[in-house]
């Protein structure tokens, strides 16, 4: 099997000829590669050889076009700090002190801000690795993409004192999505994974995301199937175990795991959904290759018998981890009983 087809039949609960192992590098790619982040994040040719180089070294299954979670508030308007080898911050949200919906235009993702620099990277890694390995795009989930137009403290307000109009944000933000997901896919991503941690039920209590959130997830979901999308594919971080019931009517079929979650719960609760996951970021920059490799191995033997699980991090790995940590990672697959087939 290729990578490729190894996720597929993860997803799928087929028996792949070992568990796939997805390191969610996304900045730290640029580190590897000795490529100043801030130059990373705006560069779409730039961005994918660092994958590239960060594929061979490591050898998982995936690579990212991913930039920062502020691409699309950006390309609306939102005015982004930039700072040395760190990821952009926004600096004024577009959205802070007021919208009109009807005036505002979805932004064209081949002409707004960096959408068009992160497309041609999708592009670019498709051609690279073709149908071998599987190429990630990147979307906000709608209330990340509402906190990054708004500022959460502002959208939070909004979402109490006018939900009708808070509503309507949300629907923005859902055809935002929908938009720039289909141009990643049409220019050769396999999926763009939702990244939504404005929904982890840190931020949201679980009635607000069933009721608010999920049905316009549902409909970036179902919207990015109909595009060509391979795998819909769902990030929120934290402690998910609120809102992990609502991810198969949202149309879920790889849910990203925190580390903060035990991942024999989220199988139950999930028995028919993929998971990913679940190490600690922070582990691969503080801990050491055995204490990685320790950890991987106690969370394979704790899904030995789910033939629906990519091994993973539990959110992004850090910019900064230790190389050696990551490689641990890659290898525990390797040293499964089947590992070898």
């Amino acid at each position: 099997m290729n990578s490729l087809e190894r996720v597929k039949a993860a997803v799928a609960f087929q028996t792949p000829d070992r568990t796939p192992v997805i390191a969610q590098v996304f900045g730290h790619a640029a580190v590897l590669a000795g490529v100043p982040l801030e130059e990373y994040v705006r560069d779409g040719k730039l961005l994918a050889r660092s994958q590239i180089k960060a594929l061979r070294h490591y050898g998982y299954d995936a690579v990212f076009a991913l930039m920062d979670v502020s691409v699309e508030t950006e390309a609306l308007g939102s005015k982004l700090l930039y700072r040395s080898n760190c990821y952009p911050t926004v600096q004024s949200h577009i959205f802070q002190n007021g919208f009109d919906l009807d005036t505002c235009r979805i932004p064209d993702p081949q002409t707004a801000g960096r959408m068009p620099e992160l497309v041609k990277a999708a592009g670019i890694l498709r051609r690279e690795v073709g149908d071998d390995i599987l190429v990630v795009g990147c979307v906000l989930g709608p209330m990340t993409l509402a906190v990054q137009l708004m500022g959460a403290e502002t959208a939070l307000y909004l979402a109490i004192d006018n939900p009708g109009r808070f509503e309507r944000l949300l629907d923005f933000a859902a055809d935002v999505a929908i938009r720039f997901g289909s141009a990643q896919l049409e220019a050769g991503a396999h999926l763009p994974i939702m990244f939504d941690p404005s929904s982890s039920p840190d931020f949201i209590p679980a009635a607000f995301y069933r009721e608010l959130v999920l049905p316009r997830v549902k409909r970036v979901f179902s919207a990015l199937k109909r595009a060509g999308c391979e795998i819909n594919w769902l990030h929120t971080a934290g402690p998910v175990e609120t809102i992990l019931p609502y991810y198969p009517s949202a149309g879920v079929k790889l849910a990203n795991i925190d580390y903060c979650v035990s991942l024999s719960n989220a199988a139950e609760t999930l028995p028919n959904t993929c998971l990913n996951g679940n190490i600690k970021p922070l582990s691969f920059v503080d801990s050491n290759p055995e204490g990685i490799a320790a950890t991987a191995e106690r969370i394979l033997n704790a899904m030995a018998d789910r033939n629906g699980f990519v091994l993973s991090s539990g959110c992004e790995i850090p910019p900064e981890s230790k190389p050696e940590n990551i490689s641990a990672m890659v290898s525990a697959v390797s040293r499964e009983p089947f590992g070898s087939l």
